[in-house]
């Protein structure tokens, strides 16, 4: 017997409730300079008790071979890959009109 979602009311594996948090939020991604003059991407809009941040920060490090880490509710990493970012996303179920590159 496999376990029942508490939000949706399907079974575990059938489960769309990060999907349909996908499809609410409004992502932000945008670059800045840091210290040292050093480029660093940041993540905005992405809803923590939806979405696994941290499981979805190391697929996106691997993916970008750069460091990166989750603070205050944003995603941030070292370099400038707003575009590559944007992509990665996309492949990942997040509709591509909520996602803003600035």
């Amino acid at each position: 017997m496999s376990e029942v979602c508490q939000v949706c009311g399907l079974p575990k594996d059938l489960c769309v409730c990060e999907e349909i948090a996908r499809e609410k939020q409004r992502i932000r991604i945008y670059s800045t300079r840091r210290r040292f003059g050093k480029w660093m991407t940041v993540i905005e809009g992405i809803d923590e008790r939806d979405v696994d941040t941290k499981d979805l920060t190391k697929k996106l490090k691997a993916k970008l071979a750069c460091g990166g880490t989750v603070k205050d509710g944003r995603i941030e990493f070292q370099g400038d890959h707003r575009e590559r970012v944007k992509v990665f996303l996309v492949e990942k179920g997040f509709p591509e009109d909520t996602i803003d590159v600035m």
